[in-house]
């Protein structure tokens, strides 16, 4: 894992980062189960990557203040956008199958940032973010809508989460976004709702996870979707349907080591402005061109 103060790499086991001293949050043993792990707050120090520095701060809704340089751009879905200096230049990112992204009420319009000069962004929603160091031909997947952003050099992409289950009951949508790093090291920014915990899956090892509550993973990660019955879990029918009048999700998402697995505790979402909702994300279609122009979603 990575140092949530400096976004070091910690080996394994370490209680300090030797890069910067910071505490690094142990995971709890239970038995041979450990427990997802806490990140103890947003990174503190200035995440360095070619000429670009990336700050973040505020405390109950972050904000990632980012100096550009000249050479390292990044990208960023549009609505996210706090300020920026007049001289740092905006523009469009050509996505691959647009239309099937378009009718799938997925972001279409992914604006680009060069500097050099000061742009920032935020969610407008109490969170963490995190960082990930994306090494050559490393990738991650990612919840719909919460990625910040990403340097030029790290592939967007996306994949259709197969199973009947995601279409009539999961809301954890049809389509995940995928993140590449492609040429040399890249860096992906994600704001969490609420607090950010990760957990290490070691080799066939699998965790159930409440639909809106993962946030990241792994490319290698493995998921399903179960039901409550499928969980071993006790009462049967009418214990589940309990769990259902009692407000708990009767589908569960299934993840399947090895693997690291990001999970937020907080699974609420802005209201769009793109149009009705639809499963597995809203409809663009009457919206999308209104939403350039509209105030932040």
């Amino acid at each position: 894992m990575n140092c949530p103060t400096c976004q070091s790499p910690i080996v394994d086991g370490a209680k300090f980062c030797t890069h910067c001293g910071a505490p690094v949050a142990t995971a709890t043993q239970v038995g041979s189960y450990t427990e997802p792990v806490p990140e103890l707050d947003n990174p503190k120090e200035p995440i360095t990557f070619g000429d670009m520095s990336i700050r973040i701060e505020g405390e109950l809704v972050p904000v990632v203040d980012v100096e550009l340089g000249s050479q390292q751009g990044v990208y960023f879905e549009h609505h996210i956008l706090l300020w920026k200096q007049p001289n740092v230049t905006l523009g469009f990112m050509g996505l691959q199958n647009a239309a099937k992204r378009f009718f799938s009420g997925l972001q279409i319009f992914i604006s680009t940032a060069k500097g050099p000069g000061n742009i920032a962004f935020s969610r407008e929603a109490p969170g963490q973010i995190v960082a990930l160091r994306l090494q050559p031909g490393q990738s991650v997947d990612v919840r719909e809508h919460q990625f910040l952003l990403a340097s030029t050099n790290v592939e967007y992409n996306f994949f259709w989460q197969t199973g009947l289950a995601n279409v009539f009951f999961s809301r954890t949508g049809l389509f995940i976004d995928r993140f590449t790093s492609q040429q040399g090291e890249g860096v992906l920014l994600l704001h969490g709702y609420g607090n950010v915990f990760e957990k290490t899956l070691g080799a066939g090892e699998v965790l159930d996870v409440e639909p809106g509550a993962w946030l990241w993973k792994d490319s290698n990660v493995r998921m399903d979707t179960v039901s409550v019955l499928q969980s071993q879990g006790g009462g049967g029918l009418l214990g589940a349907l309990g769990a259902f009048v009692g407000g708990a999700a009767l589908t569960l998402n299934r993840f399947y080591g090895p693997g690291r697995l990001g999970l937020q505790s907080m699974t609420y979402h802005e209201p769009a402005t793109e149009g009705p909702q639809q499963t597995g994300g809203q409809a663009n279609i009457g919206g999308v061109i209104g939403s350039l122009f509209n105030q932040r979603q």
